[in-house]
C-alpha cells in the first residue's frame, strides 16, 4: 500500500501508527541523500546514504523506484521489499507522487494508492511551522509544490482528508483491512474452501 501526501499533512504519523498496529505490515525504509533531521535514526527512518553510493545503487538497478525531491534523492530498495512480498507479508510505502507512479506502473495489480489531503493550506502551513524543521522559504516552496501535487488526487484509489488524526487513522486502517482481505491477495483460500467442502456434515 502506498500513502502519498504533501509535506505537513500527517503522512508519517499515520503510516508509523498503522505499521505499529499490524504485525503483518512492514514499512519500506527508503534510502535518501538528504541530511538526518533531529530525532531521526539511520535504518529506522531512512538509510542515510551519500550521493556516490546512491548513484551506484541506481546503476545496479537496486531500487524498485527512486526520485529526486528538493534536490535530494530517495529510493525504495528492491531486495528487502520483494523478500517480504514473496513471504506473503504486506509492505507500506510512505512515498511521493513520482515513486508511487513508478511502482504502480510496474505492479498495478499489487498497488493500493491512498492520497492524504490537508483540511486547508492554512492548517498545512501551521503544521509545517510547528515542526520547526524548515525555514520560511522552504515552507513556502512546500506549499507551492503541494498546490501542484494536490491536483493528482483523482489518480488514487482512496482519498482521506486528515482533519482529525484519529478519524483519518481509522479510515486508513479500514482501507488496509479491506485490501488485505481481497480474494486475489489470498491464494490460500482456494485450498481452505476445498478442505471445508470435504468435511463431513
Amino acid at each position: 500500500m502506498m500513502v502519498v501526501a504533501p509535506s505537513g499533512v500527517g503522512k508519517t504519523s499515520l503510516t508509523r501508527r498503522l505499521v505499529a498496529d499490524h504485525q503483518d505490515l512492514h514499512l519500506s525504509i527508503s534510502h535518501t541523500t538528504r541530511k538526518k533531521r533531529p530525532g531521526e535514526q539511520d535504518e529506522r527512518d531512512y538509510f542515510f546514504t551519500d550521493r556516490p553510493t546512491f548513484d551506484a545503487m541506481v546503476a545496479n538497478d537496486a531500487f524498485l523506484e527512486w526520485a529526486e525531491v528538493y534536490g535530494e534523492r530517495y529510493g525504495s530498495p528492491r531486495a528487502p521489499i520483494m523478500g517480504l512480498l514473496d513471504a506473503g507479508e504486506s509492505v507500506l510505502f510512505d512515498i511521493d507522487l513520482q515513486g508511487a507512479a513508478q511502482i504502480h506502473a510496474k505492479a498495478p495489480q499489487d498497488s493500493v494508492r491512498v492520497y492524504l489531503l490537508p483540511p486547508s493550506l492554512a492548517e498545512m502551513r501551521r503544521r509545517l511551522h510547528a515542526r520547526s524543521q524548515d525555514s520560511d522559504a522552504v515552507i513556502h516552496r512546500r506549499l507551492e509544490r503541494a498546490k501542484h501535487e494536490i491536483v493528482e488526487w483523482n489518480a488514487f484509489d482512496y482519498v482521506i482528508v486528515n482533519e482529525n488524526f484519529d478519524a483519518a487513522y481509522a479510515e486508513l486502517a479500514h482501507i488496509y483491512h479491506a485490501e488485505r482481505s481481497r480474494r486475489a491477495r489470498n491464494a490460500w483460500i482456494s485450498d481452505f474452501v476445498a478442505g471445508l467442502l470435504q468435511e463431513p456434515i
